[in-house]
């Protein structure tokens, strides 16, 4: 099962992923100051799904967010409680949220999609647009690209997209693109994208 395959990758190396991502000093500046536009404001509970160590949940819980991190990994979870006390993170999967329909006002997927394969991409657009009410803001971060095709990941195999695309889906499972950014390659990263979502 493709959850499993990856729950077991990113447990095997969570120690290092930790070391290398496991805060917001060792990302782009540019990414939290994105993800805060778009979430901070937001009045009632944001989910950030697929959270890892938890540093972007600690940076939302800063800007006054009521944000919960869920994962599929134990290690990032035991991590993330440890790190960020004053954050609720659960183990669960973003395929099947534990909530009420339009009970959310925010989700942060940041490159927690890039492991599911396209044909399985708007499935999960559509249970996000469930959980969440009108209005409410969605966050994704991803790999960029002029198609869409799988790449060998150093922890499991992921995708790129071109954003255009990613634009395209979110409508058709009832969003609203309200940001863009594109980063190109440098420094040996791959380019990056990310976009900024209301729910309809």
């Amino acid at each position: 099962m493709r959850s499993e395959t990856v729950r077991q990758a990113y447990g095997s190396i969570a120690g290092l992923y930790i070391d290398l991502f496991g805060t917001t000093r060792k990302i782009n500046p540019e990414d939290p100051a994105f993800i805060g536009r778009h979430l901070a404001g937001q009045p009632g509970p944001v989910l950030d799904l697929g959270c890892g160590p938890g540093h972007l949940s600690g940076h939302l819980r800063s800007l006054g967010v009521d944000v919960r991190g869920i994962d599929l990994v134990p290690e990032f979870i035991a991590h993330a409680r440890a790190a960020h006390p004053d954050v609720e993170f659960h183990l669960g999967s973003f395929e099947r949220l534990d909530v009420a329909t339009g009970s959310v006002d925010g989700i942060l997927a940041w490159y927690s999609l890039i492991h599911l394969p396209p044909e399985e991409f708007d499935g999960v657009l559509a249970e996000f647009r469930r959980a969440m009410a009108p209005g409410a803001r969605l966050v994704l971060g991803f790999f960029d690209a002029d198609e869409i095709g799988p790449f060998e990941h150093k922890v499991v195999t992921a995708y790129r997209w071109p954003p255009d695309e990613v634009s395209e889906r979110l409508s058709r499972a009832g969003f609203r693109e309200v940001e863009r950014v594109q980063r190109p390659s440098e420094g040996g990263q791959r380019p990056h994208a990310a976009i900024a979502a209301v729910a309809e």
